[in-house]
Protein backbone atom coordinates (compact mmCIF):
# COMPACT_ATOMS: atom_id res chain seq x y z
CA UNK A 1 0.00 0.00 0.00
CA UNK A 2 1.13 3.57 -0.63
CA UNK A 3 2.84 5.15 2.39
CA UNK A 4 5.07 7.91 1.03
CA UNK A 5 3.34 10.12 -1.52
CA UNK A 6 4.56 12.91 -3.74
CA UNK A 7 2.36 15.77 -4.93
CA UNK A 8 3.74 17.80 -7.82
CA UNK A 9 2.29 21.29 -7.93
CA UNK A 10 1.48 23.37 -4.83
CA UNK A 11 -1.42 25.34 -6.24
CA UNK A 12 -4.92 25.24 -4.80
CA UNK A 13 -5.55 21.60 -5.77
CA UNK A 14 -2.08 20.42 -4.78
CA UNK A 15 -2.45 22.03 -1.37
CA UNK A 16 -5.86 20.45 -0.90
CA UNK A 17 -4.63 16.95 -1.82
CA UNK A 18 -1.50 17.28 0.34
CA UNK A 19 -3.58 18.37 3.33
CA UNK A 20 -6.03 15.51 2.86
CA UNK A 21 -3.23 12.93 2.66
CA UNK A 22 -1.42 14.35 5.71
CA UNK A 23 -4.64 14.36 7.75
CA UNK A 24 -4.97 10.66 6.85
CA UNK A 25 -1.54 10.04 8.39
CA UNK A 26 0.68 9.85 5.30
CA UNK A 27 4.04 11.50 4.66
CA UNK A 28 3.72 13.88 1.73
CA UNK A 29 6.44 15.50 -0.38
CA UNK A 30 4.89 18.64 -1.91
CA UNK A 31 6.98 19.87 -4.85
CA UNK A 32 6.87 23.33 -6.42
CA UNK A 33 9.36 25.18 -8.59
CA UNK A 34 10.21 28.09 -6.29
CA UNK A 35 10.60 28.65 -2.52
CA UNK A 36 8.19 31.59 -2.82
CA UNK A 37 5.39 29.38 -4.12
CA UNK A 38 6.09 26.82 -1.42
CA UNK A 39 5.95 29.52 1.25
CA UNK A 40 2.60 30.67 -0.11
CA UNK A 41 1.36 27.06 -0.08
CA UNK A 42 2.43 26.63 3.54
CA UNK A 43 0.61 29.82 4.56
CA UNK A 44 -2.55 28.67 2.79
CA UNK A 45 -2.33 25.25 4.43
CA UNK A 46 -1.97 26.85 7.84
CA UNK A 47 -5.01 29.04 7.17
CA UNK A 48 -7.04 25.99 6.14
CA UNK A 49 -6.08 24.13 9.30
CA UNK A 50 -6.75 27.23 11.43
CA UNK A 51 -10.30 27.35 10.04
CA UNK A 52 -10.76 23.73 11.10
CA UNK A 53 -9.50 24.60 14.59
CA UNK A 54 -12.02 27.44 14.77
CA UNK A 55 -14.77 24.89 14.07
CA UNK A 56 -13.34 22.58 16.77
CA UNK A 57 -12.69 19.95 14.06
CA UNK A 58 -9.01 19.56 15.03
CA UNK A 59 -6.72 20.53 17.90
CA UNK A 60 -3.54 22.62 17.80
CA UNK A 61 -1.54 19.42 18.23
CA UNK A 62 -3.28 17.83 15.23
CA UNK A 63 -2.58 20.91 13.15
CA UNK A 64 1.12 20.73 14.01
CA UNK A 65 1.25 17.01 13.28
CA UNK A 66 -0.44 17.49 9.90
CA UNK A 67 1.98 20.25 8.86
CA UNK A 68 4.96 18.16 10.01
CA UNK A 69 3.89 15.37 7.62
CA UNK A 70 4.04 17.74 4.61
CA UNK A 71 7.61 18.18 3.39
CA UNK A 72 8.08 21.18 1.10
CA UNK A 73 10.51 20.51 -1.77
CA UNK A 74 11.74 22.41 -4.85
CA UNK A 75 13.04 19.40 -6.80
CA UNK A 76 11.48 16.22 -8.16
CA UNK A 77 14.60 14.39 -6.97
CA UNK A 78 13.08 14.27 -3.47
CA UNK A 79 10.40 11.88 -4.75
CA UNK A 80 12.76 8.91 -5.15
CA UNK A 81 11.22 6.89 -2.31
CA UNK A 82 7.57 7.64 -3.12
CA UNK A 83 5.15 4.78 -3.77
CA UNK A 84 2.71 7.13 -5.47
CA UNK A 85 3.12 10.53 -7.13
CA UNK A 86 0.11 12.70 -7.95
CA UNK A 87 0.72 15.40 -10.54
CA UNK A 88 -1.45 18.50 -10.02
CA UNK A 89 0.14 21.22 -12.15
CA UNK A 90 -1.84 23.44 -14.54
CA UNK A 91 -3.74 21.91 -17.48
CA UNK A 92 -0.84 22.28 -19.88
CA UNK A 93 -0.21 19.06 -21.81
CA UNK A 94 3.42 19.82 -22.67
CA UNK A 95 4.26 20.80 -19.09
CA UNK A 96 2.67 17.62 -17.74
CA UNK A 97 4.54 15.49 -20.28
CA UNK A 98 7.82 17.04 -19.17
CA UNK A 99 7.05 16.19 -15.51
CA UNK A 100 6.24 12.60 -16.50
CA UNK A 101 9.49 12.29 -18.47
CA UNK A 102 11.55 13.54 -15.54
CA UNK A 103 9.82 11.23 -13.08
CA UNK A 104 10.71 8.20 -15.21
CA UNK A 105 14.32 8.54 -14.13
CA UNK A 106 13.48 9.17 -10.49
CA UNK A 107 10.73 6.78 -9.38
CA UNK A 108 11.05 3.06 -8.73
CA UNK A 109 9.54 0.93 -11.49
CA UNK A 110 6.63 -0.19 -9.31
CA UNK A 111 5.62 3.32 -8.21
CA UNK A 112 2.27 4.57 -9.49
CA UNK A 113 2.20 7.87 -11.37
CA UNK A 114 -1.21 9.57 -11.20
CA UNK A 115 -2.46 12.77 -12.80
CA UNK A 116 -5.20 14.94 -11.36
CA UNK A 117 -6.01 16.23 -14.85
CA UNK A 118 -9.67 16.89 -15.54
CA UNK A 119 -9.59 17.29 -19.32
CA UNK A 120 -6.39 15.85 -20.82
CA UNK A 121 -5.86 12.38 -22.28
CA UNK A 122 -4.27 9.89 -19.88
CA UNK A 123 -3.23 7.75 -22.83
CA UNK A 124 -1.35 10.65 -24.38
CA UNK A 125 0.30 11.53 -21.06
CA UNK A 126 1.28 7.91 -20.49
CA UNK A 127 2.85 7.81 -23.95
CA UNK A 128 5.69 10.01 -22.66
CA UNK A 129 6.55 7.51 -19.91
CA UNK A 130 8.79 4.47 -20.27
CA UNK A 131 6.26 2.72 -17.99
CA UNK A 132 2.81 3.62 -19.38
CA UNK A 133 1.26 0.70 -17.50
CA UNK A 134 1.78 2.52 -14.18
CA UNK A 135 0.09 5.78 -15.27
CA UNK A 136 -3.47 6.45 -14.11
CA UNK A 137 -5.89 9.32 -13.61
CA UNK A 138 -6.86 10.17 -10.04
CA UNK A 139 -9.20 13.16 -10.27
CA UNK A 140 -10.08 14.66 -6.90
CA UNK A 141 -12.85 17.22 -6.50
CA UNK A 142 -11.99 20.36 -4.54
CA UNK A 143 -11.80 20.49 -1.54
CA UNK A 144 -10.23 17.02 -1.50
CA UNK A 145 -10.51 16.62 2.27
CA UNK A 146 -14.28 17.06 2.29
CA UNK A 147 -15.44 15.60 -1.03
CA UNK A 148 -15.75 11.84 -0.78
CA UNK A 149 -15.47 10.85 -4.43
CA UNK A 150 -12.46 10.34 -6.72
CA UNK A 151 -12.69 9.62 -10.43
CA UNK A 152 -10.29 6.86 -11.50
CA UNK A 153 -9.34 7.00 -15.17
CA UNK A 154 -7.47 4.27 -17.01
CA UNK A 155 -5.26 5.06 -19.96
CA UNK A 156 -5.13 2.55 -22.81
CA UNK A 157 -2.07 0.83 -21.29
CA UNK A 158 -2.85 1.20 -17.57
CA UNK A 159 -2.32 -2.21 -15.97
CA UNK A 160 -4.85 -4.07 -13.84
CA UNK A 161 -2.35 -4.00 -10.97
CA UNK A 162 -2.06 -0.20 -11.14
CA UNK A 163 -5.84 0.18 -11.24
CA UNK A 164 -6.45 -2.28 -8.39
CA UNK A 165 -3.81 -0.69 -6.15
CA UNK A 166 -5.16 2.79 -6.82
CA UNK A 167 -8.80 1.83 -6.22
CA UNK A 168 -7.89 0.00 -3.01
CA UNK A 169 -5.94 3.03 -1.76
CA UNK A 170 -8.81 5.41 -2.51
CA UNK A 171 -11.50 3.28 -0.91
CA UNK A 172 -9.68 1.44 1.91
CA UNK A 173 -7.20 4.10 3.03
CA UNK A 174 -8.76 7.42 2.04
CA UNK A 175 -12.31 6.14 2.68
CA UNK A 176 -13.62 7.76 -0.49
CA UNK A 177 -15.76 6.36 -3.29
CA UNK A 178 -13.68 5.47 -6.34
CA UNK A 179 -15.68 5.94 -9.55
CA UNK A 180 -14.36 4.20 -12.66
CA UNK A 181 -14.53 6.61 -15.61
CA UNK A 182 -13.57 5.89 -19.19
CA UNK A 183 -11.18 8.36 -20.75
CA UNK A 184 -13.10 11.36 -22.09
CA UNK A 185 -12.44 15.13 -21.82
CA UNK A 186 -13.92 16.42 -18.58
CA UNK A 187 -14.74 12.91 -17.35
CA UNK A 188 -18.00 13.15 -15.33
CA UNK A 189 -17.59 15.84 -12.68
CA UNK A 190 -15.79 18.53 -14.69
CA UNK A 191 -17.91 17.99 -17.79
CA UNK A 192 -21.21 18.40 -15.96
CA UNK A 193 -20.25 21.20 -13.55
CA UNK A 194 -18.64 23.31 -16.28
CA UNK A 195 -21.79 23.07 -18.37
CA UNK A 196 -23.84 24.24 -15.38
CA UNK A 197 -21.46 27.15 -14.75
CA UNK A 198 -21.45 28.12 -18.43
CA UNK A 199 -25.25 28.11 -18.59
CA UNK A 200 -25.40 30.25 -15.43
CA UNK A 201 -23.09 32.73 -17.18
CA UNK A 202 -25.41 32.82 -20.20
CA UNK A 203 -28.34 33.59 -17.86
CA UNK A 204 -26.32 36.43 -16.34
CA UNK A 205 -25.37 37.80 -19.79
CA UNK A 206 -29.01 37.70 -20.90
CA UNK A 207 -30.16 39.57 -17.79
CA UNK A 208 -32.47 36.75 -16.70
CA UNK A 209 -31.43 37.17 -13.05
CA UNK A 210 -28.70 38.78 -10.96
CA UNK A 211 -25.49 37.04 -9.86
CA UNK A 212 -26.77 36.58 -6.31
CA UNK A 213 -30.22 35.41 -7.39
CA UNK A 214 -28.88 32.84 -9.85
CA UNK A 215 -26.73 31.36 -7.10
CA UNK A 216 -29.51 31.53 -4.50
CA UNK A 217 -31.93 29.73 -6.79
CA UNK A 218 -29.57 26.79 -7.28
CA UNK A 219 -28.17 26.76 -3.74
CA UNK A 220 -31.58 26.75 -2.05
CA UNK A 221 -33.53 24.95 -4.74
CA UNK A 222 -31.12 22.06 -5.18
CA UNK A 223 -29.24 22.01 -1.86
CA UNK A 224 -25.90 23.07 -3.37
CA UNK A 225 -23.33 24.28 -0.86
CA UNK A 226 -22.44 27.05 -3.31
CA UNK A 227 -24.26 28.34 -6.37
CA UNK A 228 -22.66 27.84 -9.81
CA UNK A 229 -21.06 31.30 -9.97
CA UNK A 230 -19.47 31.02 -6.54
CA UNK A 231 -18.34 27.52 -7.51
CA UNK A 232 -16.60 29.04 -10.52
CA UNK A 233 -14.90 31.58 -8.26
CA UNK A 234 -13.67 28.83 -5.97
CA UNK A 235 -12.44 26.62 -8.83
CA UNK A 236 -10.72 29.62 -10.41
CA UNK A 237 -12.27 31.28 -13.45
CA UNK A 238 -9.09 30.63 -15.43
CA UNK A 239 -9.39 26.91 -14.66
CA UNK A 240 -13.05 26.85 -15.71
CA UNK A 241 -12.19 28.66 -18.95
CA UNK A 242 -9.34 26.25 -19.69
CA UNK A 243 -11.61 23.23 -19.12
CA UNK A 244 -14.38 24.59 -21.36
CA UNK A 245 -11.87 25.53 -24.07
CA UNK A 246 -10.40 22.03 -24.01
CA UNK A 247 -13.81 20.33 -24.21
CA UNK A 248 -14.95 22.71 -26.99
CA UNK A 249 -11.87 21.78 -29.02
CA UNK A 250 -12.22 18.06 -28.35
CA UNK A 251 -15.99 17.69 -28.89
CA UNK A 252 -16.62 20.59 -31.28
CA UNK A 253 -20.07 21.17 -29.75
CA UNK A 254 -21.37 24.68 -29.13
CA UNK A 255 -22.59 23.87 -25.63
CA UNK A 256 -18.96 23.80 -24.49
CA UNK A 257 -18.08 27.20 -26.03
CA UNK A 258 -17.08 29.42 -23.08
CA UNK A 259 -19.22 32.40 -22.24
CA UNK A 260 -17.72 35.70 -23.40
CA UNK A 261 -18.32 37.08 -19.90
CA UNK A 262 -16.04 34.35 -18.51
CA UNK A 263 -13.32 35.34 -20.98
CA UNK A 264 -13.63 39.02 -20.00
CA UNK A 265 -13.29 38.19 -16.31
CA UNK A 266 -10.16 36.14 -16.90
CA UNK A 267 -8.63 38.82 -19.13
CA UNK A 268 -9.26 41.36 -16.36
CA UNK A 269 -7.48 39.14 -13.82
CA UNK A 270 -10.70 38.63 -11.85
CA UNK A 271 -10.14 34.92 -11.23
CA UNK A 272 -12.24 34.36 -8.13
CA UNK A 273 -11.00 33.47 -4.66
CA UNK A 274 -7.34 33.34 -5.74
CA UNK A 275 -7.41 37.00 -6.84
CA UNK A 276 -9.91 38.24 -4.24
CA UNK A 277 -12.60 39.04 -6.80
CA UNK A 278 -14.56 37.13 -9.44
CA UNK A 279 -18.32 37.19 -9.50
CA UNK A 280 -18.14 37.94 -5.77
CA UNK A 281 -15.48 39.44 -3.48
CA UNK A 282 -13.39 37.36 -1.06
CA UNK A 283 -11.12 37.92 1.94
CA UNK A 284 -7.57 36.62 2.21
CA UNK A 285 -8.80 33.43 3.90
CA UNK A 286 -11.25 32.73 1.06
CA UNK A 287 -14.33 33.89 2.95
CA UNK A 288 -16.95 35.57 0.80
CA UNK A 289 -17.33 39.28 1.53
CA UNK A 290 -20.11 40.23 -0.88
Amino acid sequence: MFKIIGVVGAGTMGQSIAEMLAVKGMDVHLVERTPERLQNAREMLEQSLDRQMERWAITAAEKKLTLNRIHMETSLQYLTDCDLVIETISEDLDAKKEVFRQLDGILANNAVLASNTSTLSLTELAGTSAYPERVIGMHFVYPALRIDVVEIIRGLQTSDDTFDRTKSFIEDVLAKKGVMVYESPGFVTTRLICLLINEALHLLEEGVASTSDIDSAMRIGYSFEHGPLEMADRFGLDSVLAALDRMFREFGELKYRPSFLLKKKVRAGQLGVKSGIGFFKYGKDGERLS
